[in-house]
């Protein structure tokens, strides 16, 4: 097969139907072209009505016209060809062959398939171009003996095979765009209806927040003035009584611990003198072995020491009786000296319990709001103080409640953000990139495995087990041009506008700069990565198929809003 450029270039002007054209046009016209040449007699060139020739003239193989529309079925003008390059030519219009054609080609009429132009310079060339000119005709003059046969009906038949397949293959791919558009629809209500509940919670918190405040900042004046101390903490009495408890305890513990070793080390001695003593009256004198006889008299060496040792054994009544808790009955009463100590705020702050029972209540909220006022102008010291030891179980509930519910609404704001951000993302026509996010695609392709992460990164691993290196992350969508020949096999990217994801900011290369990649999208039935090569260095292109990039077509009955991209 050869020379399909051409057949895409010239096939562009051919008309869209198969026009069977008028069997008294000379040989290579195409039927938009017949009316030039009904006359039998005469023929004006196209481009130059001024040049009249004589109808034998055509297809002479003689190029009469300088628009080279004299011979539509000989290669004779094939010098005009735009195709080709430009060369000086006396003879022509011009000078040289950069002419305007009149005519775009030899018209293969190809019946029974699509009839297509075909360049000039294939016609008569020995040459049989089926995959152009299917019906042979572009061979008339059997140059060099080449007949080439009459190939449309199989051509033809296998074509429009392709072609149903093709729509076919165009239907289940629309089929998947419509279900990955009604999923991606679904994700982005979901995400809507949580950042309207989310907006919902965070305007409750803030009124929460605004009561607990103002909650807080009631109990904490009311608590204000009122003297709550720790137990032992008096004054410097309180703090040395409370440090003496403390180690007398401590001692006292450990005196415990003593005596628990003290009895474990007994029990083993007795365990050990009762088998030495064993083997002392059970050993056989006559025996020699020295290890046994030594161990003997070490023995005998040990007991007759013990027996002339002066005993001062401690009395386990006396340690009992230091071990016993402290209390009014036994060691040191330790509330006898943890009495407060008083001060002359606490004079202040008592005052009401001096006056008579029946005036107290109203005193009470006098003295209390004098209380608060002194304390708010720096009059009398605010022992309560926020967090501490003495701070009232009231004032620290009515806190926690108010940062809890403050932390509720940080948490609860960043999550809004965050949903927000993703409702503001640009996920392609239709937000169909939603439905794809988090999902992955991969190929291996020599050496090396690669994977295209949607919306999030491209990485190439290696299959030596060399690790992963990161080819860019996601930053945005754009549309790219593309211009490449259709594939037999459908997987290409063909002619016309295609988006393209951008993966930048990948790992940095030795040398040179951080990796990137280009993501091209073609339609097709499903997810797949058909290619990836490096245009330059450490810049990717990956060509892959998705329905994501189809172009949208309605249900099959429904009308369609555009044509189908595969």
């Amino acid at each position: 097969m050869r020379r399909t450029a051409a057949l895409v270039l010239l096939s562009t002007i051919a008309p869209t139907g198969t026009i069977a054209a008028t069997e008294s046009v000379p040989r290579g016209v195409g039927p938009e072209f017949a009316k030039f040449y009904a006359n039998k007699e005469t023929f004006t060139c196209i481009s130059n009505p001024s040049i009249v020739l004589k109808s034998s003239q055509v297809n002479d193989n003689s190029c009469d016209c300088p628009d080279g529309s004299d011979e539509p079925g000989t290669s004779a003008c094939s010098h005009l060809d735009p195709l080709s390059p430009e060369q000086p030519l006396p003879g022509s219009v011009t000078g040289t062959t950069n002419t305007t054609r009149a005519l775009p080609g030899f018209w293969c009429e190809n019946k029974g398939h699509i009839g297509a132009y075909i360049p000039f310079m294939y016609v008569n060339d020995g040459v049989c171009d089926h995959e152009l000119c299917c019906d042979g005709t572009d061979e008339a003059l059997h140059v060099g003996g080449t007949k080439c046969e009459n190939r449309c009906a199989s051509i033809g038949k296998e074509y429009r095979r392709l072609q149903e397949e093709r729509r076919q293959s165009k239907e289940r791919s629309a089929k998947q765009r419509r279900t990955l558009v009604k999923e991606a629809s679904e994700l982005r209500r979901r995400v809507e209806s949580k950042v309207a509940s989310l907006k919902e919670e965070i305007a409750n918190l803030e009124v929460q927040k605004a009561e607990l405040q103002k909650k807080y900042d009631e109990v904490e004046r009311a608590e204000r003035g009122k003297v709550v101390k720790a137990p032992g903490e008096g004054g410097k009495l309180g703090v040395l009584v409370g440090l003496a408890k403390k180690r007398v305890d401590e001692l006292r513990d450990t005196l415990d611990k003593v005596l628990d070793q003290r009895d474990d080390l007994q029990d083993r001695v007795d365990q050990l003198e009762d088998i030495l003593s064993k083997l002392k009256e059970e050993y056989n004198p006559n025996f020699n072995d020295e290890g046994v006889k030594a161990a003997v008299q070490g023995y005998e060496n040990y007991a007759a020491g013990k027996s002339t040792e002066k005993k001062s054994e401690v009395v386990d009544a006396d340690v009992l009786e230091v071990l016993k808790e402290d209390g009014p009955d036994s060691g040191i009463n330790w509330a006898e000296f943890q009495e407060e100590e008083s001060s002359d705020a606490d004079i202040v702050y008592n005052l009401e319990a001096y006056l008579p029972p029946s005036v107290r209540p109203f005193i009470h909220s006098k003295i209390s709001s004098l209380k608060v006022w002194l304390i708010e102008n720096g009059v009398l010291a605010d022992n309560p103080t926020t967090g501490g030891p003495t701070e009232s179980k009231l004032v620290k509930a009515a806190r926690d409640a108010l940062e809890a519910a403050r932390a509720e609404h940080t948490t609860k704001t960043s999550q809004l953000a965050d949903e927000e951000r993703d409702l503001a993302k640009d996920y392609g026509p239709d937000d169909i990139f939603r439905a794809l996010k988090g999902q992955c695609v991969s190929a291996d392709v020599g050496e090396y495995e690669y994977e295209l992460c949607w919306f999030d990164r491209t990485t190439q691993k290696s299959k030596k087990g060399h690790g992963n290196t990161n080819m860019g992350n996601f930053e945005r969508i754009t549309t790219e041009i593309a211009d490449e020949e259709d594939r037999v096999d459908g997987k290409g990217l063909g002619k016309g506008p295609r988006m393209v994801l951008r993966f930048e900011n990948g790992q940095g290369c030795w040398n040179g700069p951080q990796r990137r990649t280009d993501v091209w999208l073609a339609c097709a039935e499903k997810d797949e990565l058909w290619r990836v090569s490096e245009s330059e260095k450490c810049v990717y292109r990956m060509e892959v198929g998705t329905p994501a990039a189809c172009e949208d077509v309605g249900e099959p009955g429904a009308g369609t809003k555009g044509h189908d991209e595969l």
